[in-house]
């Protein structure tokens, strides 16, 4: 069974592995996606800043036109992908003496640009592409970054002596508004992985927590189960072989402790089905007026009898009477007091008292022994928690399964009440039993 727990914790790791991988994963085809996106936005963009450059230039040569005497006319000359049939016009404007004005082009080319969509953080050069000299420029100048646009430059002569290039220097608001809808959606993708990858990993460490309790708890009761077991196979041989015929006592004895030590085998069985039904809502108290001096008598009788160290109980019982199951609380009570002999000193020195409320007939246990650690108040009630066994084991106490006082928190919460524990390590322990007093 530890090699299949093994297995299975393992398998956990695995995935583990595997979920931190496919988060990787998504991450990266997610930023290829957005990569890819920007890059064709940015594309669309010099082509769209190219093409009102264009328009501008086209607007601003009508209004030098205009300039002209009627009947001018410019020939165009040969064209090919580099040199458009509008070079030769605005090269022929030039030579006639009406020169760019780049405070018109400037103008249009905002008007366009905003019409557009397009940021209007621009600047507009005219450059000797031969020399790669600024012969002039206008409008806004910064430094480059990753976001700047450059189109292609616009020959205004022939030779590329003079090129038109607009530069859109920071255009995030545009790529904003255009990739605004893929980054919500990004983000929300995003966020509703990292959920299911956090809450993944929740279940994970907590599956992970449960096979170690479950393995712990496997040994724990493979190893704890061996002694009775291995005590009632001695007492019955012993038994079986006739040596102790002539020897009645002897006889009787072996019987008791082979009668015990399968009681407590029985005990354990009950303990764990009746968990299983509490924790399925299919157990069901059956509920009366219990006279609590009777029951408190029987207990304190039984430990007495058969405890391994001398034993105190004082009993001072201000409520008579209790409304609660009565073979589940006995064995409530009996688990504390059981405790409190497992986790003492040499000599143990037990109280039991009862008082009420309005609501609430309370029932305490105290015992003088190891104490539990704070940090282990929180979670003894928690089934196969053992840590504060553990410790105690540590200074010559009993081991236990951890399912004692889950047995008894869940019996208590099925009578509808509620236990607390007081404690400080080395010096006692105290568990404090509310249950509702019956409704006339």
């Amino acid at each position: 069974m530890r090699d299949k727990l093994r297995v299975k914790s393992n398998g956990v790791i695995s995935l583990s592995g595997f979920t931190f991988l496919g988060l990787i994963a998504v991450f990266a085809l997610q930023s290829i996606w957005l990569y890819n996106t920007y890059i064709l936005i940015r594309n669309n963009i010099q082509k769209e800043c190219y093409a009102i450059m264009e328009k501008s230039l086209e607007e601003e040569g009508n209004m030098r036109i205009c300039l002209a005497p009627k009947g001018t006319e410019i020939y165009s000359g040969p064209t090919n992908d580099t040199i458009p049939a509008m070079t030769y016009f605005y090269e022929g404007l030039s030579n006639l003496g009406y020169h760019l004005s780049l405070h018109n082009l400037d103008s249009i080319t905002s008007e366009l640009l905003l019409k557009n969509g397009i940021e209007d953080k621009h600047s507009i050069y005219i450059r000797n592409l031969r020399t790669g000299e600024t012969l002039d420029s206008i409008g806004y100048h910064s430094k480059d970054s990753w976001l700047t646009i450059k189109p292609k430059y616009f020959p205004i002569r022939k030779d590329y002596t003079q090129v038109v290039q607009i530069v859109i220097a920071n255009p995030s608001q545009t790529f904003l508004e255009r990739m605004g809808l893929l980054f919500i959606a990004t983000a929300i993708i995003l966020v509703l992985i990292i959920s299911s990858i956090i809450y993944q990993i929740r279940i994970i460490s907590r599956l992970k927590k449960i096979f170690k309790v479950r393995e712990d708890f496997s040994h724990a009761m493979v190893h704890d189960m061996k002694t009775p077991l291995s005590t009632i196979y001695m007492a019955l041989n012993f038994l079986h072989s006739g040596r102790l015929d002539d020897k009645p006592e002897m006889k009787d004895k072996y019987f008791k402790i082979a009668e015990s030590e399968a009681d407590h085998l029985l005990t354990l069985t009950n303990k764990v089905l009746t968990l299983s039904k509490l924790e399925k809502h299919k157990l069901e108290m059956v509920k009366e007026e219990i006279v609590l001096i009777s029951m408190i008598n029987k207990l304190t009788d039984k430990f007495t009898a058969k405890a391994s160290k001398p034993v105190q109980f004082t009993v001072n019982l201000k409520a008579t009477e209790v409304y609660a199951d009565q073979e589940y609380l006995e064995e409530v009570i009996s688990n504390l007091i059981d405790n409190a002999i497992k986790y003492s000193n040499e000599t143990v020195d037990i109280q039991i008292s009862s008082d009420s409320n309005e609501s609430y007939t309370i029932l305490k246990v105290y015992d003088n022994g190891f104490g539990i650690a704070k940090e282990d108040q929180a979670v003894i009630f928690n089934k196969y928690e053992r840590a504060s066994a553990t410790k105690r084991n540590r200074k010559g106490g009993a081991s236990g399964f951890g399912l004692g006082l889950n047995f008894v928190e869940q019996v208590i919460t099925a009578h509808d009440g509620k236990i607390v524990v007081n404690s400080i390590e080395g010096e006692f322990t105290e568990f404090i039993i509310y249950l509702p007093k019956i409704i006339q």
